[in-house]
Protein backbone atom coordinates (compact mmCIF):
# COMPACT_ATOMS: atom_id res chain seq x y z
CA UNK A 1 0.00 0.00 0.00
CA UNK A 2 1.26 3.46 -1.14
CA UNK A 3 0.54 5.58 2.24
CA UNK A 4 0.32 9.02 0.39
CA UNK A 5 -2.92 7.63 -0.59
CA UNK A 6 -6.54 8.44 1.48
CA UNK A 7 -6.85 6.17 4.04
CA UNK A 8 -10.26 5.63 2.45
CA UNK A 9 -8.33 4.30 -1.11
CA UNK A 10 -5.89 1.99 0.99
CA UNK A 11 -9.11 0.62 2.47
CA UNK A 12 -10.82 0.19 -0.95
CA UNK A 13 -7.62 -1.52 -2.36
CA UNK A 14 -7.81 -3.91 0.19
CA UNK A 15 -11.41 -5.08 -0.98
CA UNK A 16 -9.03 -7.05 -3.73
CA UNK A 17 -6.88 -8.93 -1.15
CA UNK A 18 -9.83 -10.89 0.46
CA UNK A 19 -11.70 -14.39 -0.91
CA UNK A 20 -14.89 -14.06 -2.13
CA UNK A 21 -17.43 -17.22 -2.87
CA UNK A 22 -16.87 -19.29 -5.98
CA UNK A 23 -19.11 -18.63 -8.76
CA UNK A 24 -21.63 -20.84 -9.04
CA UNK A 25 -21.53 -24.13 -10.77
CA UNK A 26 -23.77 -23.31 -14.02
CA UNK A 27 -25.02 -19.88 -14.84
CA UNK A 28 -28.02 -18.72 -13.82
CA UNK A 29 -30.72 -17.57 -15.88
CA UNK A 30 -30.45 -13.94 -17.41
CA UNK A 31 -28.37 -11.65 -18.44
CA UNK A 32 -24.62 -11.95 -18.11
CA UNK A 33 -22.90 -10.14 -14.94
CA UNK A 34 -21.00 -7.19 -16.14
CA UNK A 35 -19.02 -5.90 -12.93
CA UNK A 36 -18.39 -8.55 -9.99
CA UNK A 37 -19.08 -8.93 -7.03
CA UNK A 38 -16.10 -7.17 -5.42
CA UNK A 39 -16.51 -3.95 -7.22
CA UNK A 40 -20.39 -3.54 -5.35
CA UNK A 41 -18.41 -4.81 -1.87
CA UNK A 42 -16.15 -1.72 -2.61
CA UNK A 43 -19.24 0.34 -2.88
CA UNK A 44 -20.79 -1.24 0.22
CA UNK A 45 -17.56 -0.06 1.63
CA UNK A 46 -17.27 3.20 0.39
CA UNK A 47 -21.33 3.62 1.68
CA UNK A 48 -20.26 2.83 5.39
CA UNK A 49 -17.32 4.71 5.78
CA UNK A 50 -19.38 8.00 4.11
CA UNK A 51 -22.68 6.54 5.87
CA UNK A 52 -24.89 6.81 2.83
CA UNK A 53 -27.58 4.55 3.43
CA UNK A 54 -29.14 4.70 0.05
CA UNK A 55 -28.94 3.34 -3.50
CA UNK A 56 -30.05 6.76 -5.22
CA UNK A 57 -27.80 8.55 -2.66
CA UNK A 58 -24.49 6.71 -3.58
CA UNK A 59 -25.33 6.96 -7.23
CA UNK A 60 -25.88 10.98 -6.99
CA UNK A 61 -22.64 11.11 -4.87
CA UNK A 62 -20.08 8.90 -6.63
CA UNK A 63 -21.70 10.89 -9.94
CA UNK A 64 -20.00 14.25 -8.84
CA UNK A 65 -17.60 15.84 -10.38
CA UNK A 66 -15.23 16.72 -7.56
CA UNK A 67 -11.14 15.28 -7.80
CA UNK A 68 -11.85 13.47 -4.75
CA UNK A 69 -15.15 11.75 -6.41
CA UNK A 70 -13.60 10.96 -9.48
CA UNK A 71 -10.40 9.30 -7.85
CA UNK A 72 -12.63 6.72 -5.60
CA UNK A 73 -14.56 6.44 -9.15
CA UNK A 74 -11.54 5.83 -11.04
CA UNK A 75 -10.96 3.10 -8.47
CA UNK A 76 -14.39 0.87 -8.41
CA UNK A 77 -15.34 1.54 -11.71
CA UNK A 78 -12.21 2.09 -14.01
CA UNK A 79 -13.82 1.10 -17.40
CA UNK A 80 -17.25 2.34 -17.16
CA UNK A 81 -19.58 3.69 -14.60
CA UNK A 82 -23.00 1.62 -14.25
CA UNK A 83 -26.70 3.49 -14.09
CA UNK A 84 -28.89 3.61 -11.29
CA UNK A 85 -30.77 0.37 -12.10
CA UNK A 86 -27.58 -1.66 -12.14
CA UNK A 87 -26.86 0.02 -8.51
CA UNK A 88 -30.31 -0.72 -7.01
CA UNK A 89 -30.20 -4.43 -8.75
CA UNK A 90 -26.99 -5.57 -7.41
CA UNK A 91 -26.66 -3.87 -4.00
CA UNK A 92 -30.37 -5.41 -3.30
CA UNK A 93 -28.78 -8.79 -3.73
CA UNK A 94 -25.39 -8.23 -1.96
CA UNK A 95 -26.71 -9.12 1.59
CA UNK A 96 -26.02 -13.06 0.12
CA UNK A 97 -23.12 -12.20 -1.07
CA UNK A 98 -21.66 -10.39 2.56
CA UNK A 99 -22.96 -13.97 4.30
CA UNK A 100 -20.94 -16.62 2.22
CA UNK A 101 -17.64 -13.63 2.38
CA UNK A 102 -17.44 -12.72 6.19
CA UNK A 103 -16.71 -16.60 6.90
CA UNK A 104 -14.14 -16.28 4.19
CA UNK A 105 -12.33 -12.88 5.78
CA UNK A 106 -12.74 -14.13 8.91
CA UNK A 107 -10.35 -17.48 8.18
CA UNK A 108 -7.98 -15.37 6.41
CA UNK A 109 -8.04 -12.86 9.24
CA UNK A 110 -7.72 -15.72 11.93
CA UNK A 111 -4.86 -17.12 9.80
CA UNK A 112 -3.13 -13.76 9.81
CA UNK A 113 -3.70 -12.57 13.06
CA UNK A 114 -3.18 -16.50 14.98
CA UNK A 115 -5.60 -15.35 18.09
CA UNK A 116 -5.71 -18.87 18.86
CA UNK A 117 -1.75 -19.37 19.22
CA UNK A 118 -1.78 -19.00 23.04
CA UNK A 119 -5.50 -20.42 23.90
CA UNK A 120 -7.91 -22.98 23.11
CA UNK A 121 -9.38 -22.87 19.70
CA UNK A 122 -12.97 -21.18 20.95
CA UNK A 123 -15.92 -19.22 19.55
CA UNK A 124 -18.51 -17.03 20.88
CA UNK A 125 -22.31 -17.21 19.37
CA UNK A 126 -25.01 -14.15 20.68
CA UNK A 127 -27.57 -11.97 18.86
CA UNK A 128 -28.29 -8.42 19.70
CA UNK A 129 -30.68 -6.96 19.04
CA UNK A 130 -31.06 -3.74 16.79
CA UNK A 131 -34.36 -1.35 16.50
CA UNK A 132 -36.02 -1.04 13.12
CA UNK A 133 -36.71 2.46 12.25
CA UNK A 134 -39.89 4.24 11.72
CA UNK A 135 -43.12 3.49 13.44
CA UNK A 136 -44.02 0.09 15.24
CA UNK A 137 -46.26 -2.46 14.12
CA UNK A 138 -48.22 -3.61 16.56
CA UNK A 139 -49.59 -7.09 16.86
CA UNK A 140 -53.27 -6.54 16.56
CA UNK A 141 -52.63 -4.13 13.34
CA UNK A 142 -50.16 -6.85 11.95
CA UNK A 143 -52.65 -9.64 12.66
CA UNK A 144 -55.49 -7.43 10.99
CA UNK A 145 -53.14 -6.69 8.25
CA UNK A 146 -53.23 -3.14 8.03
CA UNK A 147 -50.48 -0.89 7.94
CA UNK A 148 -51.33 2.44 9.70
CA UNK A 149 -48.26 4.34 9.00
CA UNK A 150 -45.85 4.47 5.89
CA UNK A 151 -42.54 4.26 8.04
CA UNK A 152 -43.21 0.97 9.68
CA UNK A 153 -40.42 -1.63 8.52
CA UNK A 154 -42.98 -4.41 7.63
CA UNK A 155 -39.85 -7.11 7.84
CA UNK A 156 -39.16 -6.12 11.03
CA UNK A 157 -40.79 -8.42 14.27
CA UNK A 158 -40.84 -8.45 18.06
CA UNK A 159 -38.53 -9.59 20.61
CA UNK A 160 -38.21 -9.10 24.41
CA UNK A 161 -34.97 -8.71 25.48
CA UNK A 162 -33.44 -9.52 29.01
CA UNK A 163 -31.62 -6.21 29.02
CA UNK A 164 -33.64 -3.59 26.29
CA UNK A 165 -37.21 -5.25 27.18
CA UNK A 166 -39.55 -4.89 23.98
CA UNK A 167 -37.09 -4.30 21.16
CA UNK A 168 -39.19 -4.12 17.44
CA UNK A 169 -36.44 -4.62 14.86
CA UNK A 170 -34.01 -7.07 13.91
CA UNK A 171 -31.28 -9.46 15.39
CA UNK A 172 -28.14 -10.22 14.62
CA UNK A 173 -26.54 -13.12 15.23
CA UNK A 174 -22.51 -13.10 15.66
CA UNK A 175 -20.17 -16.03 15.66
CA UNK A 176 -16.33 -14.52 16.76
CA UNK A 177 -13.24 -15.68 18.23
CA UNK A 178 -12.76 -15.78 22.07
CA UNK A 179 -8.93 -14.13 22.10
CA UNK A 180 -6.83 -10.86 22.54
CA UNK A 181 -8.51 -9.52 18.88
CA UNK A 182 -12.17 -10.17 18.36
CA UNK A 183 -12.46 -11.59 14.72
CA UNK A 184 -16.11 -12.01 13.30
CA UNK A 185 -16.55 -15.43 11.88
CA UNK A 186 -20.02 -16.27 10.20
CA UNK A 187 -23.04 -13.61 10.83
CA UNK A 188 -26.61 -13.50 9.81
CA UNK A 189 -29.75 -10.87 10.33
CA UNK A 190 -32.66 -11.59 10.99
CA UNK A 191 -36.66 -10.34 12.24
CA UNK A 192 -35.80 -10.44 16.29
CA UNK A 193 -38.43 -13.07 16.28
CA UNK A 194 -36.42 -15.86 14.91
CA UNK A 195 -35.07 -18.04 17.42
CA UNK A 196 -31.65 -17.98 18.22
CA UNK A 197 -31.13 -21.64 18.38
CA UNK A 198 -32.43 -21.71 14.47
CA UNK A 199 -30.42 -19.20 13.29
CA UNK A 200 -27.21 -20.37 14.97
CA UNK A 201 -28.21 -24.14 13.30
CA UNK A 202 -28.05 -22.60 10.07
CA UNK A 203 -24.78 -20.75 10.91
CA UNK A 204 -22.63 -23.06 12.22
CA UNK A 205 -22.19 -24.75 9.03
CA UNK A 206 -20.67 -21.47 7.08
CA UNK A 207 -18.02 -21.20 9.24
CA UNK A 208 -14.65 -21.84 7.35
CA UNK A 209 -12.38 -21.86 10.61
CA UNK A 210 -12.30 -25.09 13.06
CA UNK A 211 -12.86 -24.01 16.23
CA UNK A 212 -12.84 -27.15 19.24
CA UNK A 213 -15.31 -25.04 21.04
CA UNK A 214 -18.44 -22.95 20.28
CA UNK A 215 -19.50 -21.00 23.89
CA UNK A 216 -23.34 -19.43 23.87
CA UNK A 217 -25.76 -18.50 26.15
CA UNK A 218 -28.93 -21.05 27.20
CA UNK A 219 -30.91 -20.11 24.24
CA UNK A 220 -28.03 -22.11 21.89
CA UNK A 221 -28.67 -25.42 24.86
CA UNK A 222 -30.72 -27.50 22.33
CA UNK A 223 -30.22 -30.74 20.69
CA UNK A 224 -30.24 -29.59 16.85
CA UNK A 225 -26.94 -27.18 17.47
CA UNK A 226 -25.63 -29.55 19.36
CA UNK A 227 -25.66 -31.91 16.45
CA UNK A 228 -24.67 -28.84 13.84
CA UNK A 229 -21.62 -28.31 16.11
CA UNK A 230 -20.74 -31.75 16.15
CA UNK A 231 -21.33 -32.54 12.41
CA UNK A 232 -18.46 -28.99 12.58
CA UNK A 233 -15.88 -31.09 14.76
CA UNK A 234 -16.69 -28.91 17.54
CA UNK A 235 -17.65 -29.14 21.05
CA UNK A 236 -20.79 -26.99 22.37
CA UNK A 237 -20.80 -25.25 25.88
CA UNK A 238 -23.99 -23.50 26.58
CA UNK A 239 -25.48 -22.71 29.76
CA UNK A 240 -28.08 -25.33 31.11
CA UNK A 241 -31.53 -24.03 31.57
CA UNK A 242 -33.11 -23.54 35.05
CA UNK A 243 -32.61 -21.54 37.87
CA UNK A 244 -29.18 -20.42 39.78
CA UNK A 245 -27.44 -22.07 41.57
CA UNK A 246 -26.65 -25.37 39.43
CA UNK A 247 -24.59 -28.08 40.77
CA UNK A 248 -23.75 -30.64 37.95
CA UNK A 249 -20.74 -31.59 36.91
CA UNK A 250 -18.38 -29.06 35.09
CA UNK A 251 -20.17 -26.43 36.49
CA UNK A 252 -17.08 -24.58 37.30
CA UNK A 253 -15.36 -24.92 34.26
CA UNK A 254 -18.35 -23.63 32.51
CA UNK A 255 -18.37 -20.13 34.93
CA UNK A 256 -14.45 -19.93 33.70
CA UNK A 257 -15.29 -20.37 29.79
CA UNK A 258 -18.26 -18.81 29.78
CA UNK A 259 -16.70 -15.33 31.74
CA UNK A 260 -14.38 -15.44 28.81
CA UNK A 261 -17.27 -15.55 26.23
CA UNK A 262 -18.94 -12.87 27.75
CA UNK A 263 -15.91 -10.75 27.40
CA UNK A 264 -15.31 -11.37 24.27
CA UNK A 265 -18.82 -11.23 22.13
CA UNK A 266 -20.29 -8.48 24.64
CA UNK A 267 -17.31 -6.36 24.29
CA UNK A 268 -17.53 -6.93 20.21
CA UNK A 269 -20.97 -6.41 19.74
CA UNK A 270 -20.41 -3.02 22.28
CA UNK A 271 -17.35 -1.31 20.09
CA UNK A 272 -19.43 -2.66 16.40
CA UNK A 273 -22.47 -0.28 17.96
CA UNK A 274 -20.18 1.90 18.98
CA UNK A 275 -18.34 2.54 15.65
CA UNK A 276 -21.12 2.70 13.47
CA UNK A 277 -23.50 4.41 15.69
CA UNK A 278 -26.32 1.13 16.31
CA UNK A 279 -27.45 2.11 19.11
CA UNK A 280 -29.60 4.11 17.32
CA UNK A 281 -32.69 2.73 14.90
CA UNK A 282 -30.95 1.02 11.45
CA UNK A 283 -31.32 4.00 9.14
CA UNK A 284 -32.29 2.07 6.98
CA UNK A 285 -35.90 0.30 6.16
CA UNK A 286 -36.91 -3.59 4.82
CA UNK A 287 -34.80 -6.58 5.42
CA UNK A 288 -32.70 -5.96 2.37
CA UNK A 289 -31.55 -2.82 3.02
CA UNK A 290 -31.19 -3.69 6.76
CA UNK A 291 -28.72 -6.51 6.01
CA UNK A 292 -26.65 -4.94 3.45
CA UNK A 293 -26.04 -2.33 6.02
CA UNK A 294 -25.34 -4.36 8.95
CA UNK A 295 -23.38 -6.86 7.18
CA UNK A 296 -21.65 -4.02 5.29
CA UNK A 297 -20.65 -2.66 8.87
CA UNK A 298 -19.47 -5.96 9.88
CA UNK A 299 -17.40 -6.30 6.41
CA UNK A 300 -15.95 -2.82 7.00
CA UNK A 301 -14.78 -3.72 10.59
CA UNK A 302 -12.97 -7.08 9.36
CA UNK A 303 -11.21 -4.56 6.59
CA UNK A 304 -10.05 -2.34 9.64
CA UNK A 305 -8.44 -5.41 11.25
CA UNK A 306 -7.36 -6.15 7.96
CA UNK A 307 -5.73 -2.49 7.82
CA UNK A 308 -4.36 -3.02 10.92
CA UNK A 309 -2.48 -6.02 10.70
CA UNK A 310 -0.76 -5.00 7.32
CA UNK A 311 0.51 -1.59 8.76
CA UNK A 312 1.85 -3.88 11.79
CA UNK A 313 -0.43 -2.54 14.87
CA UNK A 314 -1.41 -5.51 16.00
CA UNK A 315 -4.33 -4.12 18.35
CA UNK A 316 -7.71 -2.89 18.25
CA UNK A 317 -7.05 0.44 20.00
CA UNK A 318 -8.62 3.41 18.18
CA UNK A 319 -9.96 1.33 15.09
CA UNK A 320 -13.26 3.53 15.66
CA UNK A 321 -11.17 6.99 14.86
CA UNK A 322 -9.52 5.29 12.15
CA UNK A 323 -12.22 4.31 10.41
CA UNK A 324 -14.08 7.97 10.78
CA UNK A 325 -11.29 9.87 9.35
CA UNK A 326 -11.25 7.38 6.17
Amino acid sequence: MCSAEPLLVQLLRLVDLVPLPPPPSSRPRGRPLIYPDRLFLKVVLFMTLRRIYRVHEVYSVLSQPSAEILLIRAHLFPDAFPCRRTFERRLKRLPSTLEQTIPLVGAMLVDLWRPWARSARAAASDSTCLRASGAHWNKKDREAGTIPNTTIDTDANWTRSGWHGWVYGYKLHLISTIANVWIPLAAKLRPANEADCTVMEALIPTLHVQPSFICGDSAYNTDPVRLACDKHGATLVASSRGKAPRTDDGVEVRKIIHALRHHAIENLNGLFKSIFDLRRPIPTKGHSGAARYILGCLFTYQIALLYRYLEGDLHQVDIKPMLRSA
